[in-house]
């Protein structure tokens, strides 16, 4: 029976939906877990820095495939660990320019996977904000420092958005809970208009503490993950990770029946989802603009 080695740097019970979207993959190829398939996992319970560890963990077990979900992070450290077993990652930014991937269409090395394309639309998912909250003029923008390449690029994309509707960004760098209460509690004499959250994985997984706060403090807020907009969020745009995952685990499973990394293209998502949630729009005294209704995908009223 052959093993995956699936490794992520958040914790399984933050991620139901995409673990679903990952074996979903992999039944299309013919494998089922637990019946012709054995998945090791290794989670980083949000501290990036064991990833390399537990990498070369997987590693040195030398599973058929790795799985590297969750971000750029864990598809360094995957990379790093070795050069010979396959891996499939899904990332939010460029894989070329990440140094994963020699081409998108011809990866080369033992690495290929799924560009979520995160980044590439955080710029649009500031202007959605701004259409919702088109009073805000200072705007608090949370990133993850421990994810260095993807807060940068969130930052790259949003600065000039922000310059061009006159709009002031007060920066944060949150990578614990508690950094989140911090920022939080930093409000009480400083408010910003509005909440943008940088497209981490970490803040997925904390997801109803930052909706929650955000409904506390009266804040419209905006998230990639759909997930924060159906715990309270005002609204999320981004790729359907759930969707990214099952690719993943397609790949895997091609992988598996003897498919080389190499020959496999870095799969660029094309599949977006916009998610208003009306009950916190009316909260916040927000009145939806008419034409975002009618091109969201979803509405939770």
């Amino acid at each position: 029976m052959p093993t995956i080695g699936f490794l992520n740097p958040s914790s399984p019970d933050t991620l139901a939906d995409r673990l679903r979207g990952f074996r979903q993959g992999l039944r299309e190829t013919g494998f089922v877990e637990g019946e012709n398939l054995a998945i090791l996992y290794r989670w980083a319970d949000n501290q990036d820095d064991r990833l390399p560890e537990l990498a070369r963990e997987l590693a040195g077990r030398r599973v058929a495939v790795i799985a590297a979900t969750g971000g750029t992070n864990s598809a360094l450290a995957s990379q790093a660990a070795t050069t010979t077993i396959p891996t499939v990652f899904a990332v939010p930014g460029d894989a070329v320019k990440l140094g994963l991937v020699a081409s998108i269409a011809r990866p080369e090395g033992n690495l290929t996977g799924v560009n979520f394309l995160s980044s590439e639309l955080t710029a649009k998912r500031f202007e959605l904000l701004h259409e919702l909250a088109p009073a805000a003029t200072h705007i608090a923008v949370f990133i993850d420092p421990s994810n260095a390449a993807n807060a940068e690029s969130i930052l790259k994309e949003i600065k000039p958005a922000a310059a061009k509707l006159g709009i002031q960004l007060r920066v944060f760098e949150v990578a614990t809970s508690g950094d989140i209460d911090a920022a939080f509690a930093s409000f009480a004499h400083d408010r910003p208009d509005a909440l943008f959250v940088g497209n981490d994985q970490f803040f997925t997984s904390r997801r109803v503490q930052l909706a929650n706060l955000a409904s506390y403090h009266r804040l419209p807020a905006a998230f990639s993950a759909d997930q924060a907009a159906e715990a309270g969020g005002l609204m999320s745009y981004g790729t359907d990770v759930t969707d990214a995952w099952r690719q993943v685990g397609e790949y895997a499973g091609r992988i598996l029946k003897g498919a080389k990394p190499a020959d496999l293209p870095v799969v660029q998502m094309s599949k977006f989802k916009l998610v208003i949630n009306n009950q916190t729009a009316r909260m916040l005294g927000i009145t939806v603009p008419q034409p975002i209704i009618v091109t969201a995908d979803e509405v939770i009223e």
